[in-house]
């Protein structure tokens, strides 16, 4: 059976952005991070424009065992919509997608708001060899994602932690029955409503956080 993370080709891309990554989470590469709009104190409080312009060289990426939880799951389901919320410099898109191309069938369609991120992220689904079953949507993932067309099998939430409740609102219509949600940091406090929201029966979901670094919430759709 085929798992495309194992070829160089994909394991190499996928080796280089996540010690880049490293390298900046332990401060070993810093990135300049101009202060927030004048009015705020803190840079969550901005647009998510103003805040994707911000931290356009910033990793902010799923952990190596997201990455492998991503992949089973997308293995094991066979979706064939995968919505992304957060492309940023496509680390999880390159899991997504080869979960994708190895099941034979279905397409990703991710969104960010960053150019520069949308360059890079394609950039580098095309140097790991899994870009064809990929869509990037460049701009608002509220307007972006509307467009995509349903039953969405799974869906990754690891944009802005303040939308992840409302893209999950904006996507509900188009889950597939028993449709698997992922959305990574829980233990971010930003996704507090979401996880008071996903953790109520009464939202027609079951739902079950993962010991993945930074907490991975894992939640399947049984409607209402």
């Amino acid at each position: 059976m085929t798992n495309s993370l194992m070829t160089e080709q994909a394991g190499a891309v996928l080796r280089r952005l996540h010690a880049a990554a490293d390298d900046q989470e332990a401060g070993r590469v810093t990135v300049p991070l101009p202060p927030p709009p004048d009015g705020l104190a803190s840079w969550h409080e901005a647009p998510a424009a103003a805040r994707a312009e911000a931290f356009q060289d910033f990793y902010i990426p799923i952990s190596r065992d997201a990455g492998r939880l991503l992949y089973s799951l997308a293995r094991a389901i066979r979706p064939e919509t995968v919505v992304e919320f957060g492309t940023s410099f496509g680390i999880s898109t390159i899991y997504l997608a080869a979960a994708v191309a190895d099941n034979g069938t279905g397409h990703v369609y991710s969104t960010e708001l960053s150019s520069k991120k949308v360059e890079a992220a394609q950039a580098n689904l095309e140097e790991a060899g899994v870009a064809k079953p990929v869509t990037i949507l460049e701009g608002d993932a509220l307007q972006t994602l509307a467009e995509v067309a349903g039953p969405v099998g799974l869906v990754l939430l690891d944009g802005w932690k303040n939308l992840c409740l409302p893209v999950l609102r904006l996507l509900e219509p188009k889950l597939a029955p028993g449709a698997l949600v992922a959305a990574d940091d829980i233990t971010h406090a930003g996704m507090a409503p979401y996880l008071d929201f996903i953790r109520d029966p009464a939202s027609g979901y079951v739902s079950v956080a993962f010991p993945v670094e930074d907490g991975m919430e894992i939640s399947s759709w049984t409607g209402r």
